[in-house]
């Protein structure tokens, strides 16, 4: 709607990771360093945490963008609550290699035979592991392990861990002490400051065509935006997504503290609505769900598109996104059974139905 509107070429702040949006803030710039440092050493396990929105896979995308694949064969993994065996079946698929009806030590002969043949070759495998919070200790002791193998002590496989603020703690447990060992260089993504506001925003516009006449920003629009958004980068993206919608519907060229403040609480006012359908409802655990499902979703929607803009890789990855699909059946299946629980409790305990106390006096 409101890109005609502005002139701009794309969404401007689409919340889809995208590298050529990446801004290099002093947080994320010091994050990439870190990677490409990691990256240089081909061992060893890189950690980099960060709140919710605080851009760690935007981040892993710029780095894959980087990638030679001549010399680096990369995977990232998404992980839910995946018990050791399961996440070797998951790593294993995410190379494109076959595991059904596979047990733990043909899943393991397979992935090492994988990991030497393209040593031979002069490449190197590397494996993202993003939302790694959610893995108990022993899948990240099962990580730890796959990082035994080696050719003349030469690593054959290298780790990135991204997760959020809690996975710090999680690697503090005594039972980590092993995988603390191999963590050759750790950093945490803070958010925007407010002096990076103004800049993030005007770098991911000019990415879409935008030449500085409409929209305008005011002189405190950016400090405005900063006071709602606290500097975290998606909220900035959702934020400023309703501000452009805002603007085209009102059919505003220069934002102002008045029109950003009219934003902000009408987000507010919204959050708020879903925290009490949330409390009344019962649909806080729905919504939580339909989140996971849409991640999923996302997920198949990007490689889709990459495979749309590299037709020459369509061969060779039509066969891996199939694996793909089949490793997210089950938990399409296991969320549709949950979200069916759910909906019945919700109905079978509706305060609607329910009669006031005062009737019953």
């Amino acid at each position: 709607m409101y890109i005609d509107y502005y002139g701009f070429s794309a969404k401007p702040f689409q919340l889809s990771p995208d590298p050529k949006f990446f801004f290099g803030s002093s947080g994320h710039s010091r994050a990439l360093a870190y990677l490409r440092y990691g990256l240089s050493q081909g061992e060893g396990f890189i950690v980099v945490t960060g709140g919710i929105g605080a851009g760690k896979t935007t981040l892993v995308k710029n780095l894959f963008s980087e990638l030679d694949s001549r010399q680096v064969v990369a995977a990232q993994l998404v992980t839910t609550q995946l018990e050791a065996d399961d996440l070797l079946r998951t790593v294993v698929a995410s190379f494109g290699l076959p595991y059904e009806d596979a047990n733990k030590a043909i899943l393991l002969r397979r992935f090492e035979n994988f990991l030497r043949d393209h040593a031979e070759h002069g490449r190197r495998v590397l494996l993202v592991v993003d939302e790694a919070q959610n893995l108990p200790i022993r899948s990240l002791e099962e990580l730890r392990m796959l990082s035994n193998f080696q050719v003349a002590e030469r690593p054959l496989l290298q780790s990135f861990l991204l997760g959020q603020e809690e996975f710090r703690f999680t690697l503090q447990d005594p039972g980590m002490e092993q995988l603390r060992q191999r963590v050759i260089a750790s950093c945490h993504l803070t958010p925007l400051s407010q002096d990076e506001i103004g800049p993030y925003i005007e770098h991911r516009l000019h990415i879409v065509g935008w030449q500085g006449l409409m929209p305008r920003f005011s002189e405190d629009a950016y400090t405005t935006i900063y006071q709602y958004t606290q500097g975290i980068p998606r909220r900035v993206n959702v934020f400023c997504d309703r501000l452009l919608l805002y603007g085209f519907l009102e059919e505003i060229q220069e934002f102002s503290h008045e029109s950003i403040t009219a934003v902000g609480n009408e987000l507010a006012q919204d959050e708020q609505r879903a925290g009490a359908r949330g409390q009344t409802s019962g649909s806080g655990p729905l919504l939580r769900i339909g989140h996971i499902m849409e991640q999923r979703l996302l997920e198949l929607e990007e490689t889709v598109e990459t495979l749309l803009r590299h037709p020459e890789w369509q061969d060779a990855q039509i066969e891996r996104m199939e694996r793909r699909l089949m490793l997210l059946e089950p938990t399409v299946r296991q969320l549709q059974r949950q979200l069916t629980n759910l909906t019945q409790q919700v109905s079978e305990h509706d305060p609607a139905d329910e009669t006031p106390p005062e009737e019953h006096l």
